[in-house]
This record gives C-alpha cells, structure tokens and sequence, in this order.
C-alpha cells in the first residue's frame, strides 16, 4: 500500500528531467531545497517501486547515521511497510535489510567500506550522494571514488549528487559536466526576527560558550512560545549546550522539551520525527539542519553557533571548536520553519552582526585531521590523492602529517603504499590511531576489552563520567544511560570485526611486559587502568605526559593542565587521550587521560625514543656549554649524565650558539682591540669596499675567517674570555689585495703633533677626534686629515688642566679668531704657561715658563 503522501511532493515535478539525465549521462546534481522528497521520493522512483518500471537496486548514503535511519523508515512507510523490507538501512552498528531490500540507506562511511571491500558495487544500479553541500569529508571520499569506479570498471553505474543548495554548478563540472536538474522550491514564507542579546556575549572560545548567550537563546524560546504558534526548534552548538539551556527552560506547562543530537537514543530521535500529542521544544544541534522534516515546526530559534572540526598538526591535536555559523547554515536552518507553512526564525545575533559571518561553512577536507582519509586513498591505490576528483585540494600540510601518521602506526610503508595491516585497520572502520591501538593493544588487554576502550575513544563520554578514562570505563559498563548503549554496540562490532579479519600475530612481548609491571592481578592480565591508559597511549603516542611543575609535559613537547579537582592530579605519568589547545592559551587543557607508568609510555611510544649527545650552549642557567648524553621520549627528558668528551665539532657549534646569543662581547676586547675594531668601522664607513664591515651582526655572519682559530681551540666561555679579540680581528683586514699595509696611513692610531707627543686617535661613531693641549699645537696651521685626506680630524685643544678650551676642525681659522678669547680665558688661571700672542710662531711644548 502506498500512501498518497508519496506522490504530492513537490520534487515530483522534476523527476521527467531527472531520469533523462540519468539515462543519458550517467549521472546527475539534483538541486532540491528542505522537504521537496529528493531523500524519500526519488530514491523510492529511481528504484521503481511507485510505478511499473524496472525494479532497481539504489543505494542512498547520508552524512549521518540519525538521517541515514529517518530516511529509510520514512521511506518504508511511505510503502506501508516497516524498515528492514524492500527498503533498509546499515549504519554503524545497526543493519536492518532482507533479501527483499531494494533500496537501501547507508552513511557515507558505510558506502567508503563498500567501495574499498569491492568497488564494483555489484547488483548497485544507481547511488544517490544525499547533502552534499555539506561537504563533509566521507562524502567527498565516496564521490572520487564513485567517479573512479564509473571511469574504470562501471560506466553504466549512475551516479546522482543531491544537494539543498543551488551552489551546484562545482559538483556538475567535477562530475563530467552532467546535467543539474532543479525542483520548485515550496517553502513558505519565513519572517526573520533579529533577537540580538541585550548584554554583552563573549564570542565563542574553543569549546566554550558564554552562558549568557544560553540564557538569551533559553529567553528567546520562551518569546517564541509566547509569540507563535506551532512546536519551536532551537539549534544549539553541542550536547552541553542542549542540556544546559533545557535546564533552563525547566519544566512549561502543555511543552514537551526533547534533546535532539547524534548521541540521543533512538527512541528520541524517532519522537522527533513524528508528530507530537502535545506541543513540542526541540533543542538541536546541526543534525536537525537537513535531516527529514520534523512535524510541526513552525519556528526556529538559533544562536547561531556550530561544531566544526579543527587540527593544530604541528601539535598532534585535534578537536571540535565552537564558530559562528555560515549564512548558508543559517538559512538552512531558518527554512526548518517553512517546511508546513508560514514560519518565524528568531536569530540570536543582530542584522549587522549578519554581513559579517562567512558565506558558507568550510569543507571538512580543508579544516580537518586527514589521517582517514589518507588511508582511504592509500587502499584505494592512490596514496598521494593526486588522481582522485575531488572540489578541494586537500593542504600539503596537513596530508604531509596524515602519512607521517601511518607510517607510525604501521598503516603504509616508506614508499606510501598501503601495508597488509593498513588494509586490516582501514575495514575495522576506524580512525587509523584507534585502529592502531585495537590491534596492538588487543595482544595484551585481550580483544573485548580493547574493543570496550577504543569505543570509549571513539565517542567521548559525556562530561558527568569524568575525565578518567579507567574511571568512565566502569561507568559505561554499569551505566544505563543512551551513551552506555551505543557504546556496548560499538564494542560489540569492534569485537566482531576484529574476528572477522583476525590474522596470525605473535603476542607483543614488549607490551605485555610493560603492562604487567603496572599491577597485574595475575600473569598475563593487566588492570582495567592500565589497560585504559595502555590503549589510550597506543592511540595517542605523541600525547603521553610527564608531570613538570604544577602541569605536564607532552611528548610533543606541547604543555598540558588537568582540570581543577580531578582524581588524576598528582600522577606522574598521563595517557592523554583528549584534549584541546585554545587559540591563545599556552597550554593544552586535558579533556581525558589515562593514568600511567613509565614503562607503558616507554612501550607505547616506542618510535618516539631517543638517545643522543646534545652539547648545547646554556644560556638561562650556566651561560656555558653543556655536554651531556640524554634519553628522551620525545620532548620528555628521561634521563641525563655529563659528556666527558664531546665532539670538537659539536662544542665548536654550541659555542657559535653563545656568540649569537651573548654577542662577541664574550671575547676578551682590550683597548688596543677595541681601538683597533673602531678603525676598521671607520674605514669601511668613509671608503667602503674592501674594508670590512665590523658590527656585531657581520662579524658573527664571517665568525670563521676572523675567530676559527680560536674557536677550534676553545671547549667553554673562559677560553672564549681569553681569546685576544684584536688579533683575530686583525685576519679581516684586505690583505690579499694589499691595502692592508696601508691601514695604518689611512687611519692611524696615533697622531705626532708639533710638540713631538704621538698623541691616540680616538675614533668612535662620528667624526675621528685628536685630543691635545693647546701648547702643544703652536705652530701648527694645517688641520691633519686621515683616510687618504678625505676626513679631518677635529681637534679638541684642552687647558693645562686637561679641560677641552676649544673644539675646531679648521686649526688656522682658530689661531686668527679663537685664541684671543681662550688666552684672556685661561691665560690668569694658568700663569706659568705660556701664552704668547701670535700662537703660529711660538714654540710648541709641554713645559712650563722657564723661571728667570
């Protein structure tokens, strides 16, 4: 019996040209706003089941498993008939399908299996890739593969892209130019209300979320309730969120108030895809954005917020953060509420608050970990993904780190091709770390209870089972809760699954060994903690931490703070298995972790060990060189002894480190050295070429023609203190080309003046200056120049005292207009001198007036 809603909607319209362009393309872009039936009616139509054409098998894939079972019972009953009949569904731990099935639903991460098992699809005849604008990574996978397999091996398989965007035309030209069919858009009209908070919101942090814009979204809702009629759907970024603003809402008289997210339990999900008896709140995350129409809704409250994906890959962490949401999510949420009729959304943000958000989410393959997706195309013969079609070039970065993590955890080889145990971890339908620490890990735990940790892993607990994992396990083992269920489902196909792909495999010896010195309770068994924490480090080996002040220090060398209060506080060793680093913040906030032993760590994060000389130069301790042989385990010291005697060349390269950082000032610079370094900077400041440059930064730039010497014979700072700097120096003057006998013509140290003194030059950052008593100058008519005449010196001609009484760079300017005043000066302060009255003929000297 076929239920007349089947036929009324509004994609009907658009099957005609759709079937054409699937038979005369092979494949097709079905733009279909919400509730048009591109996920119910055309599945059903392309399979023949509403009319007499050819039944043909069709496989539908959606993004998530709650849309993935929505649609096939929608489409069941839509037959008349329960799921598990002529239409089915296989999502992550639950298959409903008979040898009747015709139509079956999937997730995209079932179809990838599929492909990678036997990529011919046999029996398939047509599959339809349901919300592609979403643009998650899965979908984007199976499209390449799709494309590959309709190029190589099945061109009669027809492929159809559906998606509840008009931005189409990528997906068409990617596909091969196939067609892009429309349906009418039907949506009623939706009247926007801007609900900005009245206070000040903190944007989102992280994972945070400022309790204020709780409030205002819990406010709004009640407006909502007040305001209009109908049930109220409200999006929300997390699981804490909904539950936060549900305790908010509290209990309103005639509502119904219903959790709507992944984690909720089937019956839930169920409820909210029926109608209500009563009316109805339900607080969503974005599951509800695309999923089937949810009865009843003619109003959306949004505040404007998502979960996206994000990985610092230079740190090995990787979460969900909290953004604003695109303006293309919002408005496919906002048309959640035009579904049945005239709809109101309340957006909790302001109009102008609008123009700034991003025009469409990001796609997964440009924000998110790629190690899954580096497997899948390592299976699927193409390690690189150059060959394959994708809309988005994954970075090079970031796949440069997925492969640097299947070569750690075993899943490829040098050359990048995928490994016998890379195929095995790819079909346990894992992310390749976990895989990785169910195969290893099951040696020593035994596999249930590996399986029962890697399903802990998988999905983290929710936040009232602590953040130990040991302790969460024994909360999920006796919890009764719709987390516990699913978890017990996800150990139970981990566990079959190991089963099925079982291999021979000698036991780890290492591992067991390390695991047992932890407290095992018999021979060959380790506890429940360290069994948790073993898996979590065989997972996450750059993550074992080490306690160092008040926090820890992860092998990544990234820091780590627990929690205030928690029961892992004080253990030496950590297995994190979660954690997040805001984008300002120091340190990495630890989510979850294991406690551990050194030896765990040791075993776990076997590759990360090290064992080296490191002859460096200390600057914030000692400010010498320090030799030593160290073992770390990453970035975590383990242990250390001094060098007796280390290599000459690593001593010579941590003292050039001290020279950089310290300056040349660790060498010792006598007068004579610093007189001499001046000369040269004024040598090379009037002449240039081939004078060298002698400051600071060029001299540590050609350390090794000046200072090689020295260096090679200096093993800490005291022989770097006794090196004489003028010496050294003295090897930069030109003396290949000869100039250097001239340096000291052209910048001499001293100066004979006309007493016959030889008095010192000083030269600094200005003009060189010749510092004399005035009697000594008589006589004297011409200013001495240096540097082949072009600079003269200035003359500073000081009192008997040693007072400078004049400063002149023209000497017989001096004589003819200055001296007048400085003899009626000084002439009475210092009788015994003499002052004769024409200065150009008296006699120069350093004497006295001799007594008559």
């Amino acid at each position: 019996m076929i239920r007349t809603a089947a036929l009324d909607l509004p994609v009907r319209g658009a099957l005609p040209a759709l079937r054409s362009a699937l038979d005369e393309h092979g494949g097709a872009v079905l733009a279909a706003p919400p509730g048009t039936g591109k996920t119910t009616l055309v599945p059903l139509v392309l399979a023949g089941l509403l009319d007499d054409t050819p039944v043909r098998r069709v496989l539908v894939a959606e993004p998530r498993r709650m849309a993935a079972r929505a649609a096939a019972r929608r489409m069941a009953w839509l037959l008349g008939e329960e799921a598990g009949d002529r239409v089915g569904f296989t999502v992550r731990g639950e298959r409903r399908v008979s040898r009747r099935t015709v139509v079956e639903v999937v997730t995209t991460g079932v179809l990838l299996q599929r492909l990678q098992r036997d990529p011919e699809l046999p029996g398939v005849h047509t599959v339809l890739l349901d919300e592609c604008h979403e643009r998650h990574l899965d979908a984007d996978t199976a499209m390449a593969f799709l494309l590959d397999v309709r190029a190589a091996l099945r061109p009669e398989l027809r492929v159809l892209a559906a998606s509840a965007t008009t931005d189409t035309a990528a997906w068409a030209r990617l596909m091969g130019g196939v067609p892009v069919v429309e349906a009418q858009d039907v949506l009623h009209p939706v009247e926007v209300v801007w609900a900005p908070a009245t206070r000040p919101v903190r944007p989102p942090h992280g994972m945070r979320v400022d309790p204020a814009l709780l409030e205002h979204a819990a406010a709004v809702v009640h407006r909502a309730l007040r305001e209009r009629e109908g049930d109220v759907l409200c999006f929300l970024p997390g699981v804490g969120e909904i539950a936060r603003v549900a305790g908010m809402l509290g209990s309103v008289p005639g509502v119904e108030v219903l959790q709507v997210h992944g984690r909720a339990p089937t019956s839930v999900q169920d409820a909210a895809l029926a109608p209500g008896t009563r009316r109805r709140v339900l607080l969503a995350t974005a599951v509800a954005e695309s999923s089937l129409t949810v009865p009843g809704v003619r109003v959306v409250v949004d505040c404007g917020l998502a979960r996206e994906p994000r990985t610092d890959h230079a740190r090995g962490l990787g979460a969900l953060t909290t953004v604003r949401v695109s303006r293309a999510a919002a408005r496919q949420r906002a048309g959640r509420a035009g579904r049945e009729g005239p709809g109101t959304v309340y957006r909790c943000w302001s109009q102008a608050d609008d123009a700034g958000r991003p025009v469409r989410p990001a796609p997964e393959i440009a924000v998110a970990d790629l190690a899954a997706f580096a497997l899948q195309a390592a299976c699927w013969g193409d390690p690189e993904a150059t060959g394959l079609a994708l809309l988005d070039t994954p970075a090079a970065g970031a796949m440069a780190a997925a492969r640097d993590t299947l070569r750690a955890v075993g899943a490829v080889g040098p050359d990048g091709r995928v490994t016998e145990r890379g195929v095995r971890m790819a079909r346990l339908g894992l992310h390749p770390r976990l895989a990785r620490a169910l195969l290893d890990g099951a040696r020593t735990t035994g596999v249930r209870r590996a399986a029962e940790v890697v399903a802990l892993l998988s999905e983290e607990p929710p936040r009232e089972y602590g953040d130990d994992l040991a302790a969460a396990w024994r909360s999920a083992r006796r919890g009764g809760d719709a987390y516990a269920g699913r978890w017990r489902a996800e150990a139970g196909r981990l566990t079959a699954a190991m089963a099925e792909s079982a291999a021979p495999q000698a036991p780890d010896a290492a591992v067991g060994a390390a695991a047992r010195q932890g407290g095992a309770e018999e021979e060959g068994q380790v506890t429940d903690d360290l069994a948790a924490g073993l898996i979590a480090a065989l997972a996450f080996p750059e993550r074992v931490a080490r306690q160092r002040g008040g926090g820890y220090l992860m092998a990544s060398g990234t820091a780590a703070e627990l929690a205030d209060g928690t029961r892992l506080s004080g253990s030496r060793w950590l297995a994190v298995a979660v954690a997040d680093r805001p984008v300002s913040a120091s340190s990495a906030r630890v989510r979850m972790a294991a406690v551990i032993d050194e030896a765990t760590a040791r075993t776990a994060a076997a590759p990360l060990l090290s064992s080296y000389e490191e002859v460096v130069w200390d600057s914030a301790d000692s400010g010498d060189v320090v030799a030593r042989e160290v073992r770390r385990l990453g970035a975590i010291e383990l242990s250390s002894r001094a060098l007796r005697s280390p290599g000459p060349d690593a001593v010579r390269a941590a003292l050039l480190d001290g020279l950089r950082r310290e300056g040349v000032g660790l060498l010792r610079w006598s007068r004579e050295a610093e007189g001499l370094r001046q000369r040269m900077a004024f040598l090379h400041r009037e002449l240039g070429a081939p004078w060298p440059d002698v400051s600071d930064e060029a001299l540590l730039d050609r350390v090794d023609e000046w200072l090689g010497v020295e260096l090679g014979a200096a093993r800490r700072r005291a022989d770097l203190a006794r090196a004489d700097a003028g010496a050294a120096l003295s090897r930069l003057l030109p003396w290949a080309g000869g100039e250097a006998v001239r340096f000291e013509e052209l910048a001499p140290e001293r100066i004979e003046v006309p007493s016959g003194s030889r008095i010192r030059v000083a030269y600094g950052d200005g003009q060189p200056v010749l510092a004399a008593k005035l009697q000594e100058l008589f006589g004297w008519q011409e200013t001495p120049r240096i540097a082949g005449g072009r600079v003269p010196l200035l003359v500073h001609l000081l009192s008997p005292a040693g007072r400078p009484a004049a400063v002149t760079a023209d000497l017989a300017s001096f004589w003819r207009d200055g001296y007048r005043s400085v003899r009626a000066e000084l002439r009475g302060r210092y009788p015994k001198h003499p002052w004769p009255e024409d200065p150009s003929t008296a006699q120069p000297t350093l004497r006295t007036n001799r007594r008559a």
